[in-house]
């Protein structure tokens, strides 16, 4: 692995949800991508959604109009996983969350790159020591967690495996930076890194409150969205704890922690509602009753913020 390696092309693997986006980004820094999937249907599709942003984003003023052709130019669609990585210098999997095929995924990437690539993968909880198990050349494989809208959510999560080389973590996050992305370094290799280690504990306290009767699905969400929730955009947690005080926040937290939820397993009102069939948004109900235009109303609103905040972003960095 050569110290302060320079990325100029990068292969994605898996053009769905999360590849396709993340492809977007990479283009519109200037680098040459590679996308492959092995479904001829969602490679199809992976250019028409990318079109789709770049004219949200164009329609934002977040990138120009005269930018978009040659933002396309630089995306290459590829069936064949040998042609998508031969002349890359970064490769990112996105595939589905599962531990069986990323481990062989990355057994038939360290196959066929060179040891001078680097092997990211998007994975959002899997430890890199497991997904890595079956490759030999372990130093050079890393976690980039992007977050769902990826083209639209500007954290990156950086995590450093058992192996991972240093040289690998901080070509990786120059990378992360130099596409437009916040990189958080995650320096330890454990199950949920930072953010779903944080989330998880959010939702799990919120669906104890439901399943113990103390408010409705809609209140808890309410509280979150319109109290505590506005601030996190520019006040993170620890930030929040210094403001108030840490002897303040001890003396809740000696109070408070008894009455929290620490169960050890999934909530039994969560597996009751999966066991019957309510997943969620995908399956008309979850907590929510959901209909499409509820569904297609509520993303609208997410993707709205998230733009105003990259326009936000966007016009700090310019003043800077």
């Amino acid at each position: 692995m050569k110290k302060g390696q320079t990325v100029r092309r990068v292969a994605v693997i898996g053009a769905g949800m999360m590849g396709h986006g993340i492809g977007q980004m990479f283009a519109q820094a200037g680098v040459d991508v590679a996308l492959f999937d092995s479904e001829e249907k969602v490679l199809r599709r992976a250019v028409p959604r990318i079109k789709k942003s770049l004219d949200v984003f164009t329609k934002r003023g977040l990138i120009k109009k005269k930018e978009v052709k040659g933002i396309l130019s630089r995306i290459t669609l590829s069936r064949s996983l040998d042609e998508a990585v031969r002349n890359a210098d970064f490769v990112v999997e996105a595939i589905v969350e599962d531990l069986a095929k990323k481990q062989h995924l990355f057994q038939i990437l360290d196959g066929l790159c060179p040891p001078t690539t680097i092997l990211a993968s998007n994975t959002s909880a899997i430890m890199i020591k497991d997904l890595s198990a079956k490759a030999v050349h372990k130093e050079r494989i890393i976690g980039t967690h992007f977050w769902s809208p990826a083209q639209l959510v500007p954290l990156v999560e950086v995590v450093r495996g058992d192996h991972t080389l240093p040289e690998v973590m901080e070509t990786t996050v120059r990378l992360m930076k130099r596409i437009g992305k916040e990189p958080a370094r995650v320096n330890q290799d454990v199950p949920g890194f930072v953010g779903n280690r944080l989330q998880h504990a959010l939702w799990r306290e919120a669906i104890s409150i439901v399943e113990l009767g103390i408010a409705e699905a809609e209140d808890v969400d309410r509280v979150v969205k319109m109290g505590f929730g506005l601030r996190l955009p520019t006040v993170g947690p620890l930030e929040t704890a210094d403001l108030a005080g840490l002897d303040m926040v001890l003396s809740i937290h000696d109070y408070l922690f008894p009455f929290l939820d620490a169960s050890r397993q999934a909530s039994p009102i969560l597996r009751n509602r999966v066991q019957s069939g309510k997943l969620g948004a995908k399956a008309g109900e979850g907590f929510y009753p959901w209909t499409t235009p509820s569904l297609k109303k509520v993303i609208q609103q997410r993707d709205e913020f998230l733009l105003d905040w990259q326009k936000r972003m966007k016009l700090s960095r310019k003043k800077r």
